[in-house]
């Protein structure tokens, strides 16, 4: 018997769990995918908002201002980068002019520090590259960026560390309600927990209705970025927005943590929760409106595209609530859902404590995690002294992240492990550079194999049938 089941790995699942292994709980997470951070966490604009936009007494405005403002906090202690490079929404006529101030007054309101109106002179003196036809914009010194999945990751391995249980490929299709607490059942096994959490994006409808709730619905926003490459990493330094609409922030140009360029997202309302597609039509109006706002984006410098779906629901609002004792829902959590995630874990808490869970806290818990990111961030007479100790450091297998052997052994053997390409991939940007991993991937399914003790052409991109290769060609043991 569990305390607590959380389903769902993604952030905000995540920073639940990392927030319940502070107590001496018996705390298990679930995920359907073979790894975390596999739903909307791996695929959004990656930015810690300031909080202006949702509306006044709104849960996404409350726990939007406090999450950012923990947000710096928690990213030192799990050794995740964190940049607060501030927002700017930009404005292009009267029109615009006018939501902006109003953008202001909610923001001020809802309690966001620093905020200001920039007239056409300061905002290009902070951002020269901006299209000359920007006459206004509303400046948020407190946003910051960060990467989602790395926040994810942290979250979840630090909880694992702190005692937190993760059971990934659990595909949830049964809760049932007994005396105390719930039976969930997958299709392979079975836990029972006294406590139910349900962080399970945009499927937190279908895990409710299993309750008997279905006072909500949740569908897929499609939303379909473009990557530029490090070299255009510095064409801006602010995130910038454009004046939002009824359907979000619209096409957004930002720095990443990484040094790379953001461009996107679409954003188109769809009824499959599987349709991570791109489409020409997305990227062309990517194009169009990032130059609109910034002129000379060089998209001859993409290096990728990608598409995620961010989960949408009914009430307008983020909804977490209690609809039977025992079992709290934490759906509909679209954006500013990454922004909220730290405050909404400290509200679940608070949900449950009041909810009768004995919550006491520990005192072996540990809030730090080493980075991922230790070896790169080092100064050359470190690095030297690592590789005196272990000399994998000093063998380089990516060349355009510059991503050692060590790094990629230490993250395969780190909580949470990974277990596919990708999941490598998300963890020490090996393959995320300019080649997309032209150089390095037969090195890296290597390791991969000899650390999983499987074949070398058991080595899939991201679990399945997504084998990176299809049989021998040459003798060998499969691991050399």
């Amino acid at each position: 018997m569990y305390d607590v089941a959380i389903i769902g790995a993604g952030v905000v699942g995540g920073m639940i769990a990392r927030e319940l292994s502070r107590y001496t709980l018996k705390t298990i997470l679930l995920d359907k995918e073979g790894d975390v951070a596999m739903g909307a966490t791996r695929a959004n604009s990656a930015i810690v908002h300031a909080g202006f936009d949702a509306k006044v007494g709104s849960l996404k405005a409350k726990l939007n201002v406090r999450g950012s403002e923990m947000m710096e906090q928690v990213a030192r202690e799990l050794g995740v980068k964190y940049k607060r490079n501030g927002a700017l929404v930009i404005g292009f006529s009267d029109e615009d002019r006018v939501m902006i101030e109003e953008l202001y007054t909610r923001g001020v309101q809802n309690g966001v520090r620093e905020l200001a109106v920039l007239n056409t002179e300061a905002l290009h003196a902070i951002e020269p590259r901006l299209s000359p036809d920007a006459c206004c914009a509303l400046y948020a010194p407190t946003s910051a960026i960060i990467c989602p999945y790395e926040l994810a990751i942290a979250a979840i391995g630090n909880a694992m560390d702190n005692g937190t249980e993760l059971r990934t490929s659990f595909s949830v299709t049964a809760i049932e309600p007994r005396d105390e607490g719930y039976v969930i059942r997958s299709d392979r096994d079975s836990i029972q927990a006294r406590y139910v959490i349900n962080a399970a994006g945009l499927y937190s409808d279908t895990i409710a209705a299993m309750i008997g709730d279905t006072s909500f619905q949740i569908h897929p926003r499609r939303g379909e970025y473009i990557l530029l490459d490090k070299e255009c990493g510095d064409l801006i330094s602010h995130t910038v927005f454009r004046t939002p609409s009824k359907m979000g922030k619209g096409i957004l140009l930002s720095p990443t943590v990484d040094g790379n360029l953001l461009t996107g997202p679409t954003s188109q309302d769809l009824d499959d929760k599987s349709d991570r597609s791109t489409t020409a039509e997305g990227f062309a109006r990517i194009i169009a409106q990032s130059k609109e706002n910034v002129p000379d984006v060089p998209f001859f410098k993409a290096i990728t595209s990608f598409c995620g779906l961010r989960a949408v629901g009914s009430t307008g609002d983020f909804i977490i609530n209690t609809p039977r004792d025992g079992f709290i829902n934490v759906a509909g959590i679209e954006s500013p859902g990454l922004s909220s995630a730290p405050a909404i874990a400290e509200y679940v808490v608070h949900m449950l404590r009041d909810g009768g869970a004995v919550l006491r806290k520990k005192e072996d818990f540990h809030a730090q995690r080493a980075s991922m990111h230790a070896f790169r961030e080092a100064s050359i007479e470190e690095k030297n002294a690592i590789v005196r100790r272990d000399p994998s450091y000093g063998r380089i297998v990516c060349r355009c992240e510059t991503v050692s052997e060590g790094e990629i052994l230490a993250a395969i053997r780190q909580n949470p492990k990974p277990h596919d390409m990708d999941g490598v991939k998300r963890r020490t940007r090996a393959q995320m550079g300019r080649c997309q991993g032209g150089f390095c991937t037969p090195r890296i399914i290597e390791l991969l194999a000899k650390e999983l003790d499987i074949p070398f052409e058991q080595v899939t991109k991201c679990g399945g049938a997504s084998r990176m290769t299809i049989e021998k060609t040459k003798g060998g043991n499969g691991h050399d």
